[in-house]
């Protein structure tokens, strides 16, 4: 649970070797980039491999549901002739499923008239044929309508009507608006069908076997961006005749291998430590175990670099919420279930393998604690021993109230601290100290009954917020206005600690859901013999799946607002940017 410590590094060598010095760097990937200067508009990209082509063909490979074994080699591969044949693949499978999804629609509406061709034009009298197909309780219309007129299929539903006539009837004589059949026989659309699925076959099977170079494509993406940012970063740097400059944030964790690097490129190093005016970038570093609440905090805000990382507190308040809320051992051996599916498909990146860790500790936690509430599914504990680990009632509305105005006032009660001691270098951090004494005092106040030093204790923290928020001339006219005005967040910080018992109020209703639908199943397959039990069996699966997706959605809503919302105002005090390193993207090939 740390922000790294950066320094400020800044490299100096020969301009003509500045472009392989960049390279290099970026291959490295320590730095984060601190411009000396305003960039350059970026160059035109050649149209026939610009970047957005390039995505699209590599979307329409990964897309593709069978691939085959990646070429990691670059030989015999040409990225314009590659796009060429992907692209023309692309417009080829679009105009084949256009056309297919055509004949489809025609020979559904064709199908009931009959496999037939259209006359000559002087057999008939060079009369035509015009096809209607007229809904049942219009008939009559038809019959009163004047006009030749024969029904060659009824279902239903339906009249197959087929009207002689030298022109259109007028649309007032037929109660409906003619149906379009073409000139094409039946057999015809069936055969073109045919040749088409055939030619959509051959289509499908070269994609498969353009499957094979989404590696090569990805490294092309990776090489094209990393090119950009090479130029960026090269438009970013100090020129000074035969000299250049370039300046980032690098950890001090790191200095050692960026000294290594400056000796062995030729390069003039000098380090410095950040003044008090800057602003650097926040670098986390989180084991990848406990990094999915850094994943978390990284989406929503990014601390700033002299606050300190809510992700393990975040990682493990997250869980906690989440299991109150779920409060069901079978909804989380559900989870853990689907956990275990997509466990593999889960590790190609840092990312997910965090976030699959997460995961994991969501179902172990929601377990725990759905074995200590007793529910299984909405019921008892099927075994007498599970029954014995029941040692929380959650229709005890007094309990559950208490644990979650506890968890809740203990929750900003810790991010005051953490705030006090984020500002303890200034007195401010006194008034988080007091706010923290006032929840205390309040809490166990409301728990025990208040006494004497519950009130002694709220005042004192009152006191401290009082006399220590303002930003200067504490005790002060202006100091104390200042302090006034952060004592109407009493209200604030008291809200805030209600709003905990969403945890309780989820819970309840998870579990009052489960046992309404067992219940609900239960009475319908007692009324209704036989076919009873097939509707039990239905409204426990559709019942159960409905609360499982409800309480997974609010487990992760709730869960986190509590964490990112009430937490995050009295924990964080400003707002970071992310540490953005300059280095090159690492693409890996999957080989089977």
């Amino acid at each position: 649970m740390s922000i790294l410590q950066l320094k400020k590094a800044a490299l100096i060598g020969l301009a003509e070797e500045k472009l392989q010095m960049l390279d290099a760097l970026q291959a490295l990937g320590l730095m984060h980039i601190i411009p000396l200067q305003d960039p350059q508009a970026p160059a035109q990209i050649d149209d026939t491999v610009n970047p957005e082509r390039l995505k699209r063909a590599l979307q329409y490979l990964l897309s593709c549901r069978e691939k085959r074994r990646q070429v990691v080699r670059t030989r015999q591969f040409s990225l314009v002739e590659m796009l060429d044949r992907i692209d023309h693949s692309r417009s080829r499978r679009l105009d084949l499923m256009a056309r297919r999804d055509f004949l489809e629609k025609r020979i559904a509406d064709l199908t009931p008239w009959g496999d037939f061709s259209f006359p000559e034009p002087d057999a008939l009298a060079y009369q035509k044929l015009w096809f209607y197909l007229v809904p049942n309780f219009q008939m009559h219309q038809v019959e009163r309508s004047g006009l030749i007129w024969h029904c060659v299929h009824r279902d239903n539903r339906h009249a197959y009507v087929v009207v002689v006539s030298e022109q259109e009837p007028d649309a007032n004589r037929m109660p409906v608006a003619r149906t379009l059949t073409g000139n094409v026989p039946l057999s015809q659309l069936e055969q073109d069908l045919e040749d088409i699925e055939i030619e959509l076959e051959s289509t499908e099977a070269e994609r498969q076997a353009l499957t094979r170079w989404i590696y090569q494509l990805q490294r092309c993406v990776a090489a094209t961006q990393d090119s950009a940012f090479l130029s960026e970063v090269a438009d970013q740097t100090l020129d000074c005749g035969e000299i250049f400059a370039l300046q980032g944030w690098v950890a001090a964790s790191q200095l050692d291998e960026l000294q290594t690097f400056a000796e062995n490129q030729g390069l003039v190093l000098l380090i410095e430590e950040p003044e008090r005016q800057e602003v650097p970038p926040t670098l986390l570093e989180n084991s990848e175990q406990l990094g999915g609440g850094q994943e978390v905090v990284s989406f929503f805000q990014t601390p700033g670099y002299r606050s300190w990382d809510p992700s393990r507190v975040v990682f493990f308040s997250f869980t906690a919420f989440f299991a109150i809320i779920m409060s069901d051992a079978g909804y989380a051996l559900l989870l853990g279930a689907i956990m275990a599916y997509y466990w593999k498909s889960m590790q190609a990146t840092r990312t997910q393998r965090r976030l699959r860790s997460l995961g994991l500790t969501l179902s172990l936690a929601s377990f725990v604690w759905g074995v200590a509430v007793g529910s299984y599914f909405g019921a008892p504990a099927p075994f007498d021993w599970l029954q014995q680990l029941k040692v929380i009632d959650i229709n005890d509305f007094d309990y559950m109230m208490r644990l979650s105005i506890g968890i809740g006032a203990l929750h900003l009660l810790l991010a005051n601290l953490m705030m006090a001691w984020v500002r303890r270098q200034s007195l401010q951090a006194w008034a988080s100290v007091g706010w923290a004494l006032a929840v205390l005092s309040a809490l166990l106040g409301w728990l025990q009954g208040f006494h004497l030093l519950h009130w002694l204790v709220f005042a004192l923290g009152l006191i401290m917020v009082l006399g220590m928020s303002g930003q200067e001339e504490r005790w002060q006219v202006r100091g104390l206005l200042q302090g006034t005005l952060a004592l109407t967040n009493i209200t604030k910080i008291f809200g805030d600690v209600l709003s905990y018992l969403r945890l309780f109020a989820l819970g309840l209703a998870s579990a009052s859901l489960a046992i309404t639908f067992n219940q609900l199943s239960t009475d319908v397959a007692m009324a209704l013999p036989g076919i009873g039990m097939f509707l039990k069996v239905l409204i426990l699966l559709a019942g159960h799946m409905l609360n499982f997706v409800l309480t997974v959605v609010s487990g992760v809503i709730h869960g986190l607002r509590l964490n990112l919302i009430e937490f995050y105002n009295w924990s964080l005090a400003d707002e970071g940017y992310a540490f953005r390193p300059f280095s090159k993207q690492e693409v890996t090939p999957w080989t089977t």
